[in-house]
């Protein structure tokens, strides 16, 4: 699966957790970019990214992620 496909896929979620059909991720999205993205929306969407991958993150992941381009390459190299 390609970046571009994981950013498609990470969309959808965001749409369904924040539940604004609205939201478009790019590479360089931050929470500051997505209204409704708050630190208890984040937690959400990370339980809903890890189980729609089938995968988990450790803290020092979560907390290193400075955008959305980051939280895909995280991704990618977790289902190579």
């Amino acid at each position: 699966m390609d970046r571009s496909e994981i950013i498609h896929q990470l969309t959808n979620i965001f749409i369904d957790i924040i539940d604004n059909g609205d939201i478009s991720l790019y590479n360089e999205t931050t929470a500051n970019d997505v209204d409704g993205w708050d630190s208890l929306t984040h937690i959400q969407l990370v339980v809903a990214i890890e189980k729609h991958f089938k995968l988990r993150f450790n803290s020092k992941e979560i907390q290193g992620w400075k955008n959305i381009g980051e939280l895909a390459d995280s991704i990618a190299g977790r289902i190579a």
